[in-house]
């Protein structure tokens, strides 16, 4: 066994165990908090509904805690147990293509089997879980007429990626990381711009706000704000669920403002306009931009880690793969990442974190703290979000702050 075998090996039991124990935690803190309604949503949460929200998320993270156990057998499958260099040798038994078309094939055939093994998950929690607690609205039928289009969208988008990737690995020398770079970031940008149109439709019916007095309200708003978005859409979330939400979506011209018919049935137009200047506040504090540009930075760092790792044969065999490609390369670094950066996700939990309390603030000088407070407690108690989270397992996981601290600042 290698020392980067040893590394990776302690790393993904490293893992799988706190994994495992920030569930159990999060669990049992959860229940044993669930037989009395904190002191300070008393007054607009019943025990009833404090209790289904504890029930839902312990639900939830028992079925995430077995999905990522499988997940970390399954990457241990793919590496050490030596499937991929079995898909390796089988596609090139079967027989003679183009490195291209080799290398394409072997990574699509990882993807596939690893959606296939997730496939069971989804529908465990959209037609048990979910349906146990009355949130799906979904029809079998509709669900794999889902499946069915993601699938076909992002083989129509993501097989001409994947080409362009490998031919620029082969053709560009030694900087060929450099310019997957760039191709990825252009990929990046165009999803964002025509995602809301082209994309998103497929999937959602997206139709003009219909109600004069909410939409002048809210164009008042954005006026105020500075927002120029490409339009006002409600888009029909309660044909799949009853969770409500509002977003922005789109980049530069392309930016829409799109709220669930679902929210707009819970929250009256003071809420409403609340929830929305959040979202400005994200906007005017180029939180989303700022993420972008984050983004880009560690696929750079990533990407440039990539062309020095794919020139290092211990890479390859200390994962279980005995010939080194580029395309071997590739996969296997998307595979082991998540294991390597495992323990950076607090960080970005704490900083996404903190954008929310900074999108509050916003909120709370633009509109209105009381009724932002208003309308996030219909939300907690309608979406079944748990009050009580365990404060580590938040710290860990949660890009939204706890609902005690965060209801607690909008109140100071």
């Amino acid at each position: 066994m290698t020392a980067f075998t040893t590394l990776f090996l302690s790393l993904l039991i490293l893992s799988a165990v706190i994994q495992l124990w920030l569930g159990r935690r999060h669990i049992a803190y959860i229940q044993s908090h669930r037989d009395a309604v904190p002191a300070a949503f008393s007054a607009d949460i019943s025990l009833e509904s404090h209790q289904k929200a504890a029930d839902y998320s312990a639900a939830k993270t028992r079925l995430g805690m077995i999905q990522g156990m499988v997940e970390m057998a399954l990457l241990w499958a793919f590496t050490l147990g030596g499937v991929l260099q079995w898909l390796d040798g089988a596609w090139g038994s079967a027989w003679p293509v183009a490195v291209l078309v080799h290398g394409a094939l072997v990574i699509l055939s990882a993807f596939v089997i690893s959606s296939l093994i997730g496939l069971p998950f989804d529908y465990y929690k959209t037609f048990v879980i979910d349906e146990h607690f009355g949130f799906n609205k979904m029809t079998r039928a509709m669900f794999f007429i889902d499946l069915l289009k993601s699938t076909l969208v992002g083989l129509a988008l993501g097989v001409p990626l994947l080409f362009a990737a490998l031919w620029l690995m082969y053709v560009s020398g030694e900087m060929w990381w450099l310019y997957l770079w760039l191709l990825w970031t252009g990929f990046n940008l165009l999803m964002l711009t025509i995602y809301p149109t082209l994309i998103a439709p497929l999937f959602n019916k997206f139709s003009p706000l219909s109600d004069e007095t909410l939409k002048t309200r809210i164009e008042s708003l954005l006026t105020r704000c500075g927002f120029k978005s490409q339009g006002l859409f409600v888009m029909d979330g309660s044909r799949r669920s009853s969770h409500g939400n509002a977003y922005f979506t789109g980049f530069g011209a392309a930016k829409r403002v799109v709220f669930f018919d679902t929210l707009l049935d819970r929250l009256n137009a003071d809420e409403i306009e609340a929830v929305l200047a959040h979202e400005l506040g994200h906007f005017k504090h180029k939180h989303i931009i700022k993420r972008i540009i984050l983004m880009f930075v560690a696929s750079f760092l990533g990407l440039a880690l990539l062309g020095w790792l794919a020139h290092q044969p211990w890479f390859f065999t200390g994962l279980g793969v005995a010939n080194a490609s580029n395309y071997m390369a590739l996969l296997l670094f998307i595979l082991v990442s998540p294991v390597f950066t495992l323990l950076l996700r607090p960080l970005f939990a704490l900083y996404s974190r903190k954008n929310e309390f900074e999108a509050d603030e916003y909120a709370a000088q633009h509109a209105s703290a009381q009724h932002l407070i208003e309308a996030l407690v219909k939300l907690y108690r309608d979406n079944a979000s748990t009050l009580t989270p365990d404060p580590l397992h938040s710290a860990f996981y949660d890009s939204h702050p706890p609902a005690s601290i965060r209801i607690a600042r909008l109140q100071a």
